[in-house]
């Protein structure tokens, strides 16, 4: 894997050195983490796909722009479609995990055509109609106060998830570091932006093959959410891994990447 960075979107990202004939995997990574939870996968898959991770904006080695409105989804997902025209990228299979489907469903509802498959781990699709976040948000209005606080915006690096082995949903040694790396500012402005979407009435216009993976204890986006999109979606393949939380993509990843491997064919 080679390390490159989208000087017009301020986006750093990895990819290993393409072949024609082989399929490519697009990984999304969650809120507060980096390409870096990807790396298992990363050394798993380069020898037989075209493999790209890269860092959200606000995260790893990333430009941190300054403002709440900076990071809203449609943000994202523009930085996303930046980096797939700029790869040239088209019938490749979008991985996203948690805040990151977030992210994918944004981009799917404009550019569906230019993916083969879609994976959604641990996902969530409106995140504003869970009563727990209904009660959490008016908490996040005190975000406000950052617009009077200095800010620095240099880019960050990538944390070492080796070093939190089974790590849970709520590990604070982990917490701490991810947050710690993406900024408290950043943090809490993409907590604040998840209330904004609602894709629920989109679901059911994904017409691409979808597998979708979820944790039975998940105790950040239910196991619920997963349940909702295999009805709505046309062509989904649902795996439920019965004693696994949240953050499956680090604590699973044998079940997940052999999941993926059988999907992506």
């Amino acid at each position: 894997m080679t390390e490159h960075f989208l000087e017009s979107r301020g986006i750093y990202y990895r990819i290993n050195r393409f072949e024609a004939g082989r399929k490519t995997l697009l990984f999304v990574h969650g809120l507060s983490g980096s390409s870096s939870a990807w790396l298992e996968y990363e050394k798993s898959f380069e020898k037989s796909y075209n493999v790209v991770t890269f860092d959200l904006r606000g995260h790893g080695k990333s430009a941190k722009p300054k403002h709440y409105d900076d990071y809203a989804m449609t943000n994202f997902a523009d930085d996303l479609d930046a980096l797939v025209a700029h790869l040239g990228l088209k019938g490749f299979i979008l991985i996203s995990h948690s805040f990151g489907t977030l992210i994918a469903l944004e981009y799917l509802s404009k550019h569906q055509n230019l993916v083969e498959k879609i994976v959604f781990l641990s996902p969530d699709f409106a995140v504003k109609k869970r009563l727990v976040s209904q009660l959490i948000r008016p908490l996040l209005l005190v975000t406000g106060i950052f617009r009077l606080l200095p800010f620095k915006a240099a880019p960050g690096g990538h944390v070492d998830y080796g070093k939190y082995p089974g790590s849970g949903d709520w590990n604070i040694p982990r917490m701490i570091a991810d947050v710690s790396n993406t900024t408290l500012r950043v943090y809490l402005y993409c907590t604040r932006q998840t209330y904004v979407p609602d894709w629920e009435d989109f679901l059911p216009e994904i017409s691409k093959p979808t597998l979708i993976m979820h944790g039975a204890k998940d105790s950040i986006f239910p196991v619920r959410n997963s349940l909702i999109m295999d009805k709505k979606i046309k062509d989904t393949k649902l795996i439920i891994l019965p004693e696994s939380d949240h953050i499956l993509v680090l604590n699973d990843f044998d079940e997940v990447a052999g999941a993926i491997k059988d999907f992506a064919g």
